[in-house]
């Protein structure tokens, strides 16, 4: 097993590796681990967040020895490149590898574990939620900001960013499963609006989150909403004949 540790978790060391090679038997598992499993461990007074990514099919174990980052590197430094931006996630802690003769067979990210107050998904599900608007505005404010620094959050859904509540009525946003970013010297408007399609269908979160952005963009709302609508929508659409093509196919088998 390959690791690469944060110079600043480096006297941990020992222990994390003990962790890891004991992932199967040991910590307490977080979620539903139904793709990739995370379990959580005590490491002297923080709690560590140890992700295993699911092993890959046989072409992506080569690719991933030979042409591409493995999942748990790319989120190790996306994590780093976040934080030397501001952009707010969980501290990363290291990466480990295990290599075989076919090609990458085990990897994981090791985090800090982050204790939040809710995620995105709960403004989704409940419009009643206390102080909804102006969490949602301050959502707004934090997407506009990772696009004026050139980052495309590739899966800026609702379950990836978690919310915690600050002094006041201010919020912190902090981004989680990494893997898939891109790094823009700048984001266009057409790019901006695409990046929301996934968070959520409901016209009044998006009358909000236009507005919010409109602003902070000097655009036009009905503009803003428009296009937000319009990439929402296609996401939707695409999503759910997803959803009925892979019902047919498990009615065929």
């Amino acid at each position: 097993m390959k690791y690469i540790f944060n110079p600043s978790y480096q006297s941990s060391e020992k222990l994390i590796r003990t962790c890891v090679a004991n992932f199967d038997a040991a910590g307490k598992l977080f979620g539903d681990g139904q793709r990739n499993k995370i379990k959580l461990f005590d490491l002297a007074d923080i709690t560590i967040n140890i992700k295993s990514f699911k092993i890959p099919n046989l072409i992506n174990q080569v690719a991933y020895k030979y042409f591409r980052k493995s999942k748990a590197r790319r989120s190790f430094e996306y994590a780093i490149r976040l934080i030397e931006n501001g952009i707010g996630t969980p501290q990363p802690i290291a990466y480990a590898e295990n290599f075989k003769f076919s090609g990458l067979e085990q990897s994981f990210y090791i985090s800090e574990h982050l204790q939040s107050d809710l995620t995105f998904r709960e403004l989704v599900l409940h419009p009643e939620y206390p102080d909804h608007e102006n969490i949602l505005r301050q959502f707004t404010k934090f997407t506009f900001d990772l696009h004026e620094k050139g980052i495309e959050f590739l899966d800026h859904s609702p379950g990836n960013t978690l919310i915690r509540k600050g002094i006041g009525n201010q919020y912190e946003f902090f981004l989680v499963d990494l893997n898939r970013m891109n790094f823009h010297g700048a984001m266009d408007f057409e790019l901006r609006m695409r990046n929301f399609n996934r968070l959520t269908p409901k016209i009044e979160m998006l009358a909000v989150m236009s507005d919010a952005y409109a602003k902070l963009y000097h655009k036009n709302y009905d503009v803003v909403f428009a296009k937000m609508c319009f990439y929402t929508n296609d996401f939707q659409t695409k999503f759910h004949k997803k959803i009925v093509c892979k019902k047919k196919l498990l009615f065929w088998r």
